[in-house]
């Protein structure tokens, strides 16, 4: 099909003119109404530790991070939260951390078995890369989904910015197929605007969603960290600037509207980092350009600096019920609703061709 080409979405990529990217936005939310309707789905975000194993050049929570104080979430702790999540009225909730070995698989099965059992929530783990075994014991407890974003498609831009843990380990991608293999929902994405990282290749990122079939979409903005090789600008991958993909929001932008173009019923969350570069409007321009998701945090306060993926993160002082108020807010000024229950991938999960619109409105660019 034309508009999956490469070709067709690097034109998008580079595009700039405000009226073209406007007519790509409306499109894109077109196909969103279309496919997962108008409902928000809020995920109830819980950063159970900020330990990591990890030396990812581009994370904060990097292992060789020294001046950053670390915290692991207590068991009651995280209850509590799950239990807020509910109170609130969220169908999810995603529990996150670094690649902490001390969050033991039977830990974590316990916990999802509990929430499972207490509440109504589906359960989305995004915890690194893990054992195969491990994978299958979260999902025997009761485990929905499993968030790993593969950050670029490109091979040798990720193994420089993210060496490997184990020699031989499964790549993410490999990952991707496996959880998927084991009935999760399975997410992945991207950071936008990654040093070294091309127009080309957040092309063929969208390409690799496509192939993927992923059920869940999460695309942000790569934000610099001072703590890491490469936000302090001691690890440099070498590009052409001319090839060198921003990480602007505009590029986020583009980046959302041709994935749920391409991607039509897939969830995709206008993130956390998106409202980090704008915190005015980020969310609520990444729901107008074919998001469906937003993640408000129940981390406990005390604890959210301490989850320094990258500095100055939105809502960071934020109480999870203040959280909600905005986000519901932000919500409903589009003229959209927040979503009731899980808000898994819609039954028309089989299906990944683009609507007739959609088809003109990717090849009207090259006319």
């Amino acid at each position: 099909m034309a508009e999956l080409t490469k070709s067709g979405l690097l034109k998008w990529l580079r595009e700039t003119q405000p009226s073209r990217l406007q007519e790509l936005y409306q499109q894109a939310d077109a196909v969103r109404k279309q496919h997962v309707g108008d409902a928000v789905h809020l995920r109830g975000l819980i950063e159970l530790s900020s330990h990591c194993v990890r030396q990812c050049m581009y994370c904060g929570l990097r292992q060789g991070n020294r001046d950053l104080p670390r915290y692991r979430m207590t068991r009651e702790e995280i209850l509590g939260c799950a239990r807020q999540a509910e109170r609130l009225g969220y169908g999810t909730v995603v529990m996150q951390a670094g690649e902490d070995d001390l969050l033991t698989p039977e830990w974590i099965a316990e916990i999802v078995q509990w929430i499972k059992r207490e509440t109504k929530l589906a359960v989305t783990l995004s915890l690194g890369e893990r054992h195969h075994e491990e994978l299958r014991l979260w999902r025997s407890a009761g485990a929905d989904r499993y968030l790993l974003r593969f950050e670029t498609s490109d091979e040798n831009l990720f193994r420089v910015i993210h060496p490997c843990r184990v020699s031989g380990a499964p790549d993410r991608l490999t990952l991707l197929r496996q959880l998927k293999h084991l009935g999760y929902e399975a997410g992945g994405g991207v950071m936008v605007g990654i040093p070294g990282q091309s127009f080309a290749s957040l092309a063929e990122d969208i390409l690799t969603f496509h192939v993927l079939d992923l059920d869940m979409i999460g695309i942000g903005p790569y934000i610099a960290h001072a703590a890491t090789p490469l936000g302090s600008g001691a690890l440099r991958p070498a590009i052409a600037v001319s090839e060198q993909a921003p990480n602007s929001e505009e590029m986020v932008y583009k980046m959302i509207a041709l994935t749920r173009i391409v991607c039509p019923d897939a969830n995709i969350p206008s993130t956390t980092a998106l409202a980090t570069i704008n915190k005015l409007d980020g969310r609520k321009l990444g729901l107008k350009a074919g998001a469906n998701v937003v993640m408000p945090n129940l981390t406990p306060v005390k604890y959210r600096r301490l989850y320094e993926i990258y500095p100055a993160k939105a809502c960071i002082d934020e109480s999870a019920i203040d959280c909600n108020q905005c986000l519901r807010g932000q919500i409903h000024s589009l003229g959209r609703f927040a979503g009731q229950g899980p808000g898994g991938r819609g039954t028309s999960q089989a299906s990944v061709s683009i609507p007739p619109g959609a088809h003109s409105q990717l090849v009207q660019l090259h006319a």
